[in-house]
């Protein structure tokens, strides 16, 4: 799975929690939007912050397996449409 930041935007305070908790490649928020699910982080303002990207579906939920693990819930759990390109977007409750 790939991540990256994106520019202007201020991490979350749990962030090194995902960067603990999930194995990542760091890479350009370009190529992390190239794979073929890709999963948003808001931090506290309501900005997506970080993207991580996955190629297949196992990887996927692996990832949002340890996001819920770390308290976040993921907005778009009820519904089947993409939000801001994203097929999940995680934050605090």
């Amino acid at each position: 799975m790939k991540t990256a930041l994106l520019e202007g935007k201020k991490p979350a305070h749990f962030d090194k929690h995902i960067i603990g908790n999930l194995l990542l490649d760091v890479a350009t928020p370009d190529e992390v939007r190239e794979e073929e699910m890709l999963i948003g982080v808001r931090n506290e303002a309501g900005d997506i912050y970080r993207l991580i990207g996955a190629t297949k579906l196992n990887s996927f939920m692996n990832a949002v397996e340890e996001l819920f693990d770390l308290g976040l819930v993921d907005e778009l759990q009820d519904t089947e449409e993409p939000k801001d390109g994203c097929d999940a977007i995680f934050s605090e409750p």
